[in-house]
């Protein structure tokens, strides 16, 4: 196998490396739990859609820096209101760009998870090819509780996988669920001890590699396409979440959420 290795292009909020006919991008703020904000969507999507058309690449995986977070959502620093209008997709991110990128390059995407996948972390695990987690890892959704929600993969997909009260139980209770929990539901493929988790993913990548490039791209777009009546379910659920980020119910979850107290979605409503 090929032994090069590249470092480029530079991004500021991921770090994109290419060896071994595997591409790993990797959500560098560690200081942020890997929260996600718009500079992170656009970054993500551009190196999936750099990897995911490179021939030489045979696998794509995602993963967080450090040990706390694979990615715990979207950065509470951006204020949803404002973001909407900004000219970057529907609520003014590229979240659904990203989840397109994911889908549609023509090679596995694998999720490598340590410590929190929560929000839309949980969301890309959730449209990830595989998932491969540490015993670390915790799962869940927290969008109800900061005023917002992904109507789309998130929610319709993410029952596909679950099934659907389990995928209820996630966005009407909030709750945290531990890596074999996740792994008993179907949500991941298979868990570690965590200081074993990159090489178990590297086996997973070579067995990957040593198998048709085209069979395995077949084979994904087969299974994408019983489900890429999500994504026009998604568009149009996305465009009534821009209209929801400005009502003062979604804004109250963000306000209280920085003002660390508990929100009074019922009384913003008025």
């Amino acid at each position: 196998m090929s032994d090069r290795i590249s470092t480029e292009p530079v991004y500021e909020d991921i770090l994109y490396q290419e060896k071994d006919h595997v591409a790993t991008i990797t959500f560098n703020r560690p200081d942020r739990l890997n929260a996600f904000r718009g500079q992170t969507y656009a970054e993500v999507t551009d190196a999936v859609l750099r990897a995911g058309w490179n021939r030489d690449i045979g696998v794509i995986v995602l993963t967080g820096a450090g040990d706390r977070a694979f990615a715990v959502g979207g950065d509470s620093a951006e204020k949803k209101s404002d973001r909407v209008g900004a000219g970057r997709g529907s609520v003014g991110i590229p979240v659904e760009e990203m989840h397109s990128a994911i889908r549609d390059v023509p090679k596995p995407v694998i999720a490598k998870v340590r410590g929190y996948a929560v929000g839309s972390g949980n969301v890309i695990v959730t449209v990830c090819d595989l998932a491969i987690a540490g015993e670390s890892a915790v799962f869940g959704q927290a969008g109800p509780k900061v005023g917002s929600v992904d109507p789309g993969f998130g929610t319709a997909f993410l029952a596909r996988i679950v099934g659907e009260k389990k995928a209820r139980e996630f966005w009407y209770l909030c709750r945290k669920y531990p890596a074999r929990e996740a792994l008993d539901m179907g949500l991941i493929n298979h868990v570690v001890p965590d200081d074993l988790l990159d090489d178990e993913v590297d086996r997973w990548c070579r067995e990957i590699n040593d198998l048709s490039p085209t069979a395995l791209a077949l084979a994904k777009r087969s299974f994408n396409a019983d489900s890429e009546n999500i994504r026009g379910i998604g568009q149009l659920a996305f465009q009534a979440l821009a209209l929801y980020f400005g009502t003062e119910e979604s804004k109250e979850g963000g306000n209280a959420w920085r003002a660390k107290r508990k929100p009074d979605f019922r009384g913003a409503m008025g």
